[in-house]
């Protein structure tokens, strides 16, 4: 009986230390992703990103590329609307590409090392990594931290909480919330595949940009320059929309709002009939300022301005008055047609 009694009591403390062995600690895991982040050679991501606008949600197929040290490849994609737009890292530079416009601006710019990126695993370590007070959880399937971000001009996103698959520590969920942690970004990854390799023309902006007009849809490719004007919703104390001016271009479209109050700011939205994609490399436009994420596109900030295209429109928002926070904040809202 004592020797039935004892193999009981050893195999239960198997079964315990086993137990123990599988469940990692806050430490545990940080310890791992350290290492991760020390021998990651690089990686391919599949992911689905979901913008919250007010009301309305805009949903975008994100692939994402990313070689050691330094070049990234970033394809966004609408869906919905068969628009993309491109992001590229390189020895050049950092480079947006529009292929619809056959257009692309080049930065000389550190991003993204400096802040958080929901949808760049190793910035999503970083995050982890450099949030001491980080947040601690673990699901039969997940580990779930929660973290301040680093975005350096956008105090409107402070959060975010992470997934992690236990099994091989890759993404799984990425949630970004505002200060109420209402989540307004959310990343879903579907394929991570680790130490994968490329070709030397995988980070070449010609290339790219040629592969991409290739595969434009035909309606993408039509001449024409008509656009349905959109409305910033972010509210500005005392401002209000003024006047509303369609100015005649050549080739073109262009909508010009000029808001009024205590920090008067001017909208201008510009299209331009697409030219047909071809082989000929394009010559990247140098821009000043500094790449910002505003989510569904890179933008161009200044102190007092901010630029980007989206669904083949460009736009500028400048003002003297807002403060860069508040010139994303406001270019960020320009989403729907209402708002006037």
């Amino acid at each position: 009986m004592r020797k039935k009694v004892m193999l009981i009591f050893t195999e239960l403390m198997v079964i315990f230390v086993l137990t123990a062995c599988g469940t990692k600690s806050q430490d545990d895991v940080v310890k791992e992703l350290n290492n991760r982040l020390d021998n990651l050679s690089g990686y391919k991501v599949n992911a689905k990103m979901t913008l919250k606008m007010g009301q309305d949600s805009q949903v975008y197929n994100v692939e994402i590329w990313h070689k050691d040290p330094t070049y990234y490849r970033v394809n966004l994609k609408n869906a919905a609307k068969d628009q993309s737009q491109m992001i590229l890292r390189n020895d050049e530079g950092v480079f947006v590409l529009t292929p619809a416009l056959n257009k692309s601006f080049r930065f000389q710019s550190d991003w993204p090392q400096n802040s958080s990126q929901a949808y760049l695993y190793e910035s999503l370590i970083k995050d982890i990594l450099e949030d001491k007070g980080a947040k601690f959880s673990s699901t039969k399937s997940y580990y779930v931290f929660e973290t301040k971000t680093r975005y350096q001009n956008n105090k409107m996103l402070p959060f975010q909480e992470i997934k992690l698959n236990k099994n091989d520590l890759s993404p799984a969920e990425v949630k970004v919330m505002d200060p109420d942690r209402n989540a307004l970004v959310t990343v879903e990854f579907s394929k991570t595949k680790f130490n994968a390799s490329f070709d030397k023309n995988d980070f070449d902006m010609n290339k790219n940009m040629t592969r991409a007009q290739l595969n434009l849809p035909a309606m993408a490719k039509v001449k024409d320059n008509s656009f349905t004007v959109k409305y910033p919703t972010a509210a500005i104390p005392g401002d209000k929309l003024k006047e509303e001016k369609n100015v005649k271009i050549e080739d073109g479209k262009r909508v010009v709002l000029t808001y009024d109050g205590k920090k008067p700011f001017t909208l201008v939205q510009e299209k331009l009939s697409v030219k047909q994609a071809s082989a000929t490399p394009t010559t990247s436009t140098p821009v000043e300022g500094q790449p910002i994420d505003l989510g569904f596109t890179i933008g161009a900030l200044t102190d007092h301005s901010i630029s980007w295209s989206q669904d083949g429109v460009d736009y500028m928002l400048a003002s003297k008055k807002l403060t860069k926070e508040e010139l994303i904040e406001v270019a960020g809202s320009v989403q729907g047609d209402m708002g006037k």
